[in-house]
């Protein structure tokens, strides 16, 4: 066997360089298990935490509620004419009876001036045919009674048959005079009626010219301006709408309406509304549709709201919140803190600075008005201990927790290794 020759060759300085490299990577990557293998701090997993609270929980419905206006008037002119003044300003607040428009009344006042004249001429013809009528009464009544005295008198022999027929044909042409001017005078009177009809109907047209506002409410946009002319009946002049109270009309699934009938039966149910912004506004429900919509499985309902500082505004979409019920010293505990497991709903809950994993019970959720969602909870969990909602996903039962902030309602100098449920 032949001995190994050593080799004079000098190391080539690639060779060097692959040799540092690699040296390197393997320092790094050494390194690197150490830093992932003591990632978790010394003092607890950093979690934040809230604790279980008691209170009193509303039973609610939530939709989507459309606002409309109790009232809607699109005001149009009575009368044809000339719009001569627009008496008001858009978008202002008007009363009932309010002047709005007013159409130029001339010729109007022109024809109620001619009626009125005739009127008078037909009066003073009416007074002169009851008078001729009162004269032929009385001349009559005159004749009548001497035909009955010449008629006696012709039975005594006094006077002749013929003096006895002048005065009988006497009483009987007045009779006839009366008559007819009677007949004359009943045409004056019908004269005179359809001359005070015509008048007043004009006198009714010339008020029209004055347009007042129907209801109270606020005035949309001025369709017309002055000079235009406006057809009676046709023309829409402004349309107006009541503001306070207004209606909010929505839709609930056709599952609640028993239960919704159930307890407005009682009382008007509560229904709040708002459009995420500022103050809700508080109503009453006030109508229940009479069908279901088959399309969508939805029951419309109506509620009435005073809306006395107009923050609902008709066409508006609000959040609507029907209150059905209010249950009484419910734990809750913020949703986030609630998780999904193979067995069912879990939380974390710390207790001594220790993470304990508790099976929890939740009988639904609850979103106040302007906070984060909360869980109801039915079993698990007692008021006052403290569930982590945040940094769930670094715990493991029984590891030990450093928490990131102060639970609302615990000590300002809790700590991990508190236990705020007193155990």
């Amino acid at each position: 066997m032949k001995p190994l020759k050593s080799s004079n060759k000098p190391i080539l300085p690639e060779a060097l360089v692959a040799l540092g490299v690699l040296a390197c990577l393997s320092l790094t990557s050494c390194s690197r298990v150490v830093v992932d293998a003591n990632s978790t701090p010394p003092e607890g997993v950093p979690v934040r935490a809230a604790l279980a609270v008691t209170k009193d929980v509303p039973l609610e419905i939530t939709a989507v509620g459309n606002v409309e206006a109790m009232k809607s008037v699109e005001v149009k002119p009575r009368t044809t004419g000339q719009i001569q003044r627009v008496a008001f300003q858009e978008g202002q607040n008007v009363t009932k009876g309010q002047l709005l428009f007013v159409i130029d009344p001339d010729a109007l006042e022109r024809q109620a001036a001619e009626e009125q004249a005739q009127l008078e001429r037909d009066i003073a013809v009416e007074q002169q045919t009851r008078a001729i009528v009162a004269r032929d009464a009385a001349s009559q009544k005159q004749s009548r009674s001497e035909a009955e005295i010449a008629q006696k008198l012709g039975a005594l022999g006094v006077l002749s048959g013929q003096r006895v027929n002048q005065m009988l044909t006497t009483s009987d042409t007045t009779q006839a005079a009366l008559r007819s001017d009677e007949a004359a005078a009943a045409a004056a009177t019908d004269t005179t009626k359809a001359d005070r009809a015509r008048l007043s109907q004009t006198q009714l047209q010339l008020s029209f010219t004055q347009v007042t506002a129907p209801i109270s409410g606020r005035a949309g946009a001025v369709m017309v301006t002055a000079g235009n002319v406006a057809r009676e009946n046709d023309t829409t002049l402004v349309t107006l709408l009541q503001l306070a109270p207004v209606y909010v009309a929505f839709s609930i699934p056709e599952q609640e309406l028993a239960e919704v009938q159930k307890l407005n039966a009682h009382d008007p149910l509560k229904v709040e509304a708002g459009s995420g912004e500022g103050a809700t506004q508080e109503g009453s429900l006030a109508f229940i549709n009479n069908a279901v919509d088959a399309t969508t499985g939805t029951i419309q309902l109506r509620a009435v709201f005073p809306n006395t500082n107009e923050a609902l505004w008709p066409g508006e979409f609000v959040h609507i919140r029907l209150r059905l019920a209010v249950e009484n010293g419910k734990v809750v505990v913020p949703e986030s803190s609630i998780q999904n497991g193979l067995d069912g709903k879990y939380t974390w809950v710390v207790r001594s600075g220790i993470a304990t994993v508790t099976p929890v019970t939740i009988s639904r959720t609850y979103q106040p008005e302007g906070s984060a969602e909360e869980a109801v909870v039915s079993s698990g969990i007692r008021a006052g201990e403290m569930v982590v909602t945040e940094g769930q996903l670094r715990l493991t039962p029984g590891a030990r927790v450093s928490l990131l902030n102060t639970p609302r309602g615990a000590s300002p100098h809790a700590s991990a290794a508190d236990d705020p449920s007193g155990e």
